[in-house]
């Protein structure tokens, strides 16, 4: 890669070690390897110049102070987005990268993660948490990651146990409870490896000979917190542990709140077993329920604050009540949600627009015609006349503050 100074030779050399599958251009993978200590976790910008040039042209483009102008054209030929806007954006985030571009660090991640047995997987790789591709230019442009490559299809059938890390003997408890029992129903574990229910749910999953992933804020040569390492070491010997950052880039409160979108992407559901009012779990539920998975919450004891972001966010954000590994399990089995595939209205098969306006529906918070059209992506119109057909099977109800869907 003569814009860093590397020979293509001396690529190969330092990504050889470091790939599960050696499919992929040398140089492509070692230019998302660069881009994972350039950009922080979630930049749209880098998903954008990424998505469209490629990583190793989009480096190109950063080293070689393409002019906006260019870099625009390229993103966006079509000129379907707004060009000024975009332009701020780009010219902004060509400010943040360029400072970062450092051929020195990026062979010294390779080099960090290949000693300790880290591999690099990007979108395609059979480790590939598939599910982070929902996030579209917010997808994280490659995974660093420890494990055993036949933990990650587990991914497929997984929920994601999330909660405070100064958490109670109560929820220390249900989770203990419900990790070891989904376990037990064949979903793996996925959390973040914090104190409190994040260790709780891994330990658990371990003890009852499950896969369990932890998704980590900084890179994976100095495991945080060090008070888990042991922890995490026994989660690399049977399942995996990935971070979206290089060997040496150190956690920080950004980068645990961009973290918890991967754990929320990577599984199917997101269970939030014990969270404060302003706990950073609530951060986690909120990306679950914008990636459109089901989110259930634990209920806990109405005088411990404790519990107080899981009564939210039944009460406010149409988490499901679940209480043990069978109603957790019941988010994701066929049949568990209001909305599942199959769903027959009036003797026959459901419309796509009406398992829309359902899922727009929610059953506790009233919800009016407009409100429903913007989140269906619907008119008002054909919204009324869906809501008219559900109430009419029993599915949807009318009251004085708007519609509310039944269960």
């Amino acid at each position: 890669m003569a814009e860093l100074g590397i020979s293509d030779r001396e690529i190969a050399a330092l990504v050889r070690p470091v790939r599960v599958r050696p499919d992929v251009e040398p140089a492509e993978v070692f230019a998302r390897a660069t881009w994972t200590g350039i950009a922080e976790p979630g930049d749209r910008a880098a998903g954008l110049l990424v998505t469209a040039l490629g990583a190793r042209r989009a480096l190109a483009a950063v080293i070689g102070h393409w002019p906006v102008e260019r870099i625009i054209a390229e993103v966006d030929p079509a000129a379907r987005a707004g060009r000024a806007a975009l332009g701020r954006e780009m010219h902004d985030a060509l400010a943040r990268w360029r400072p970062r571009v450092n051929s020195a660090a990026a062979v010294r991640a390779l080099q960090s993660a290949a000693r300790i047995g880290c591999r690099l997987v990007v979108p395609g790789d059979d480790e590939w948490p598939g599910g982070v591709d929902d996030l579209g230019v917010h997808a994280p442009l490659a995974l660093w990651w420890r494990g055993q490559p036949e933990s990650m299809p587990a991914m497929g059938r997984s929920v994601a146990l999330v909660g405070a890390r100064a958490a109670t003997g109560y929820g220390e408890h249900v989770a203990m409870e419900a990790s070891a029992g989904l376990v037990d129903r064949g979903f793996a574990i996925v959390s973040g490896a914090a104190y409190g229910i994040d260790g709780m749910a891994h330990r658990a999953a371990l003890a009852s000979n499950g896969v369990t992933v932890a998704f980590l804020a900084g890179g994976l040569d100095r495991f945080y917190p060090s008070g888990h390492d042991a922890l995490l070491g026994s989660i690399v010997d049977t399942g995996a542990v990935l971070s979206e950052l290089p060997c040496g880039a150190a956690p920080t409160r950004w980068r645990f709140l961009q973290r918890n979108r991967l754990i929320a992407t990577a599984s199917q559901a997101t269970v939030v077993l014990e969270a404060g009012h302003r706990s950073g779990s609530l951060n986690t539920a909120g990306h679950a329920a914008a990636a459109g998975r089901p989110l259930g919450a634990v209920p806990g004891p109405v005088t411990s604050p404790a519990s107080a972001g899981c009564h939210r966010l039944l009460r406010d954000y149409d988490a499901r009540c679940v209480t043990n590994a069978a109603e957790m399990a019941e988010l994701l089995e066929p049949g568990g949600a209001a909305t599942a595939p199959g769903l027959r209205l009036g003797g026959g098969e459901a419309s796509p627009e009406q398992v829309r306006v359902l899922d727009a529906l929610s059953t506790r918070s009233a919800r009016d015609v407009n409100d429903v059209a913007v989140r269906t992506g619907m008119s008002p119109n054909a919204v009324i006349a869906v809501l008219g057909v559900l109430a009419v099977d029993g599915l949807a109800r009318e009251d004085e503050r708007g519609w509310l869907r039944r269960v």
